[in-house]
């Protein structure tokens, strides 16, 4: 069984720290762009094997501005290329403002059962600053809807460390997006990617630098927050109530085959291949440009296990490291974690290596450090 993922590039307006693929093309391009999906569909079903679909996840851009006709088509598409169990999590990600009744009632005809929404503050001025399209009050409307309708697999994504944002700020934004009971939390510190309005802003000096120490504050206030309610912190940048985490993104990390459908989609078939789609939107549509290609060397395979494994909560199993890469490889990972198993930042647990609290806070450096030479 494979992960599938559908890309859906499409949005109203950019917000200002956005580097994902999308675009703002009319809606004349959608349907040329299901169009593609289902080629591509048809093409690759099978590269992982029988297409079996373990779990489906539709992300964007804003896949919630597809129209209900090219939404519904783009479910049967699914449905007539990929067999999947009723039990098979299938998430879409939605903006809160696309949460109308009308919108509900198309997703309870759909195998949609997880929704991911993208938040982000529940402070309008902040939302105002990003771009976002939506209020602090259609976000928590958005929820209150989507339970009364029985959606309860629910997911809300934050971001902290902004320009003029305090600790108190985020403080408030966690505790009004937890009062809702939504059971899965995805929150990250603000990246100023290049090519970004925000990292044009930066240069031009109209918004500081990112505040490393702001990030830092927030994020013990985030993992403090969310234990206090019960949620676990099983990767990195996720939180979730016992039961409630997200498999689809949970196989990523775990090195699990997943087949990316769509213009920019990355591809892994488990083992060492990655394919990776043109990010060129009507290049794929006209379906002329075909996937990259990369084979992992043994070293970059390592490599992605020690940074995936240490991402979450289970941490690097050592037993199957060993087995895959050879004892001088386990040698290499234990002598190169012995300085921060010593201060406290990693520990072994079992056969497990794992960050410890304090070690969250440095986590790219201990990664780093744990590397192939």
């Amino acid at each position: 069984m494979t992960g599938l993922y559908i890309h859906i590039p499409f949005c109203q307006s950019r917000c200002i720290y956005c580097d994902f693929v999308s675009s703002t093309l009319g809606a004349e391009w959608q349907a040329r762009y299901i169009q593609a999906l289902e080629r591509e569909m048809q093409e690759r079903r099978q590269e992982n094997g029988p297409a079996l679909a373990r779990t489906i996840y539709i992300g964007g851009g804003t896949p919630s501005q597809l129209s209900p006709q090219n939404l519904s088509a783009l479910f049967e598409i699914i449905k007539q290329n990929f067999s999947f169990s009723s039990e098979a999590e299938f998430t879409l990600e939605a903006n809160p403002d696309d949460i109308t009744p009308a919108f509900i009632k198309l997703l309870r005809q759909s195998p949609v059962n997880r929704i991911s929404m993208g938040i982000q503050s529940t402070d309008n001025r902040t939302l105002r600053f990003l771009r976002r399209r939506h209020t602090a009050e259609q976000a928590l409307q958005a929820i209150s809807l989507l339970q009364e309708a029985g959606f309860h697999n629910l997911s809300g994504d934050l971001i902290y460390g902004l320009p003029g944002q305090t600790a108190e700020m985020f403080e408030k934004d966690l505790d009004t997006l937890l009062d809702t009971g939504i059971p899965h939390l995805s929150a990250y510190a603000l990246q100023y990617e290049p090519g970004t309005a925000l990292y044009r802003m930066m240069e031009k000096g109209d918004i500081p630098p990112e505040d490393e120490e702001l990030s830092l504050r927030c994020y013990r206030l985030l993992i403090d927050r969310t234990a206090a309610r019960g949620m676990q912190h099983y990767e990195i940048s996720n939180f979730a109530l016992p039961g409630m985490h997200s498999r689809h993104n949970s196989s990523y990390w775990q090195g699990l085959p997943y087949l990316g459908i769509g213009a920019g989609a990355h591809s892994y078939d488990g083992q060492r291949t990655r394919r990776a789609n043109t990010a060129d939107i009507q290049a794929y549509i006209s379906g002329k440009a075909r996937p990259e290609e990369e084979v992992l060397t043994d070293d970059e395979r390592y490599d992605e296990r020690v940074m995936l494994g240490l991402r979450t909560c289970q941490g690097i199993d050592l037993e199957r490291l060993e087995a895959d890469f050879g004892s001088h490889m386990l040698r290499h990972l234990m002598r190169h974690a012995r300085p921060y198993t010593d201060s406290g930042r990693l520990k072994k647990a079992g056969e497990q290596l794992v960050l410890t609290r304090e070690g969250l806070f440095i986590s790219d450096a201990i990664i780093s450090a744990l590397l192939a030479d």
